[in-house]
């Protein structure tokens, strides 16, 4: 049985086991941002990818007065309806398109008296599929100057970045396990090296390598768990700092980044898992030097 309190093996003599909580709680930490970093990638894919299901935005340039500006969209909307395959057409109120301008013209653009573009929200149907060339043809030949605005395209670009970007968080999350397990290994080496009269000693009075073994692993678990902990307590305020500043740009352009319980259960998850990976590693590398040794 492991023996958690007591340790019969002085492993606090070799320089490599004191520098081990600090990797340990770096690479906790690094793992943590990458996980946060994941799940908000993984939101925003979502978004962006429901949104490939099918919008199209019709623009069209105004006319000189009120009454022409609603012809225009009713005649297009007309057209737009009855294409197979569209869902909804709905006109975007000026308000709304004043709103969206406001960014780039300034606050005063919802009381200038500008020239605002007409435009027409299209939601799409999977089945049929709607030909756009012909779409935009029909429009126009009943309303000219009319154009279609496919956003399928570029969204579908969007989504296959945030994939790679998904996937490069994974493989960074990979990678921190990978080296943590590596420095687990290299610091109970240079601690069987450190110690290998007094292991010879214990051979003698009778211990067996699962006792020694679980020494060292008891060792690695409780370092690692407590470089786990520091390396949370420091990815929390930077998470928070993270969800502030990203709070503060603009609402449209990046999801609001928060996470519930379930999230932060995940991230206090690291540091365990962590201390459970240098148990495994540091006794799996004990037992294997052992067989070697006898």
């Amino acid at each position: 049985m492991m023996s958690w309190r007591r340790f019969d093996l002085p492993n606090d003599r070799e320089d490599i086991g004191r520098f081990l909580p600090w990797l340990v709680a770096f690479m906790v930490y690094l793992s943590i941002v990458a996980l946060a970093g994941l799940l908000a990638l993984e939101r925003m894919t979502a978004r962006w990818d429901h949104g490939v299901v099918g919008t199209l935005t019709v623009h069209m340039a105004p006319a000189a007065t009120a009454e022409q500006n609603a012809r225009r969209l009713k005649d297009a909307t007309d057209v737009l309806t009855a294409t197979p395959g569209v869902a909804r057409a709905e006109p975007v109120p000026a308000a709304r398109v004043a709103e969206l301008l406001e960014p780039w013209l300034g606050p005063s653009v919802r009381d200038a008296d500008l020239p605002l573009p007409l435009l027409i929200d299209v939601e799409l149907r999977d089945e049929p599929e709607v030909d756009l060339g012909q779409l935009g043809r029909s429009l126009d030949a009943v309303v000219p100057g009319t154009a279609v605005d496919d956003h399928r395209s570029w969204l579908r670009r969007l989504v296959s970045l945030a994939r790679a970007v998904e996937a490069l968080a994974a493989a960074m999350l990979g990678l921190v396990a990978l080296v943590t397990v590596v420095a687990v290994v290299f610091a109970t080496r240079a601690g069987l090296a450190v110690n290998r009269d007094v292991i010879e000693v214990l051979h003698l009075i009778g211990a067996h390598d699962a006792y020694i073994a679980s020494q060292f692993a008891a060792r690695a678990f409780k370092t690692a768990f407590k470089g786990g902990l520091l390396g949370f307590l420091l990815a929390a305020p930077t998470l928070f700092a993270i969800g502030f500043f990203a709070a503060r740009i603009e609402e449209g352009l990046l999801p609001r980044i928060e996470f519930g319980p379930v999230h932060w259960g995940m991230f206090a998850a690291v540091p365990l898992l962590a201390a459970m990976a240098a148990l495994v590693s540091a006794r799996t590398t004990v037992l294997r030097t052992l067989g070697r040794m006898v």
